[in-house]
């Protein structure tokens, strides 16, 4: 343990959560950051009860203190059911903070496996990190559908600002019921996700995919094409060619395969379904969800760091019986050790960025000795592994903070 603490020139926005997260979170905080750090956060309760306390103003309020710092760390929080309003008393069936703070940031979610030895990706050829970067801006997200009726007929309307209609055939149901949709999205989102992954491609240094389904759709996929090459051009290819790195664009289904042969240390950007889908393909192919970083950046370089699974609900009551819990803490470390690392960098805090470098490497180097929480215990291969509880766990990565 260094003998001053690490001084920080400006705050972290601090957004604390919910359940077992919430309890793993004072922890780190407890054993692993502050005998370090003179920790200095704006703090945010998003836990459910604050939020309904505030009805929902403090996730706003953080969204907004997050612009003015430029950099947060989240921890998971409740997005409430049916079940959760009785439960917590609610007013309200409160939105996703995640959802709400997108939206306010205009961003876009990169999540990246954590890769260690002994959990090995089902995909013997993956060798480094596949980061995919979803568009969290409508699509089938925003649809609009309806149930139609056999005999009618179905047209796509747009009535501009003068009130002149132009209209185009959907089907002519004249053979049967069925259904139809309609989606939409915004030159406005569309850029700003291109923005935000040219950005972020460049500041982690590694090459960017993207990949929509142009040929088929040819004018709504192709202008997710067009925008991305159109601002490439005009604003990233030179700086990409002084980092070494390379925007590639490809079919949705072309991607899929070269995803599935390749060795992975790219940046996969896609749409915000096939990101919904292809998010958890990979989390689950790189062995655990646990395991994956998540980062919510703008277009404008405002970063929020987070874990990118839920609360842990099933641990969280063992928890309040007095049970010790073996949860993985991973995810929520690496939150941490990205926003200090980011502070560090734009602070121009060597000190900082080195501290989270060597958290990590800690976190590492006690999974590789076997030392582990059960989930990662269950598809670890190392010979000699054990599993410990969450204590134990923080406990052991400290040892080895050097």
């Amino acid at each position: 343990m260094a003998d001053t603490k690490i001084q920080m020139k400006t705050s972290l926005v601090e957004m604390d959560g919910d359940e077992m997260t919430r309890v793993i979170w004072q922890m780190i905080k407890d054993i692993l950051i502050l005998p370090f750090v003179d920790l200095k956060t704006e703090y945010y309760d998003l836990g459910l009860v604050h939020r309904e306390e505030t009805k929902d103003k403090v996730t706003f309020d953080s969204a907004e203190a997050t612009k003015k710092y430029g950099v947060a760390v989240k921890c998971a929080t409740i997005t409430p059911n049916a079940a959760r309003m009785p439960e917590y008393n609610l007013t309200e069936m409160w939105k996703s903070p995640n959802g709400t703070i997108r939206a306010k940031l205009d961003g876009t979610v990169f999540r990246t496996p954590i890769i260690v030895k002994g959990i090995n990706p089902y995909i013997p050829a993956w060798k480094k990190p596949i980061t995919v970067a979803r568009h969290a801006y409508g699509d089938i997200y925003k649809n609009t559908e309806m149930s139609v009726k056999r005999g009618s007929k179905a047209e796509l309307v747009v009535t501009d600002e003068n009130g002149n209609e132009t209209r185009e055939l959907i089907h002519d149901f004249k053979g049967s019921d069925g259904i139809i949709q309609g989606v939409h999205n915004t030159d406005k989102s569309i850029s700003s996700f291109a923005r935000a992954c040219f950005n972020y491609a460049l500041d982690v240094k590694e090459s960017l995919w993207f990949a929509t389904k142009d040929t088929i759709s040819k004018k709504y996929d192709h202008h997710f094409k067009d925008i991305f090459q159109e601002i490439f051009d005009a604003e990233y290819k030179e700086n990409f060619d002084k980092a070494g790195i390379e925007y590639f664009y490809t079919l949705i289904d072309d991607a899929v395969s070269r995803v599935v042969r390749s060795e992975g240390g790219y940046i996969w950007a896609c749409k915000n379904y096939d990101g919904d889908v292809m998010s958890d393909m990979v989390a689950t192919a790189y062995g655990s969800l646990g395991m994956m970083s998540s980062v919510l950046v703008s277009p404008d370089g405002v970063y929020e760091y987070e874990a990118a699974h839920g609360t842990v609900q099933r641990h969280y009551y063992k928890h309040l019986k007095g049970e010790r819990t073996s949860t993985n803490s991973v995810a929520t470390i690496w939150a941490w050790t990205g926003a200090l690392r980011k502070r560090g960098e734009l602070d121009e805090i060597p000190e900082l960025m080195n501290f989270a470098v060597k958290l990590e490497k800690a976190v590492i180097d006690t999974l590789e000795s076997g030392i582990m929480t059960g989930d990662l215990y269950s598809l670890s291969d190392l010979a000699d592994k054990k599993s410990v509880d969450t204590l134990t766990f923080l406990e052991e990565i400290k040892t080895r903070i050097v």
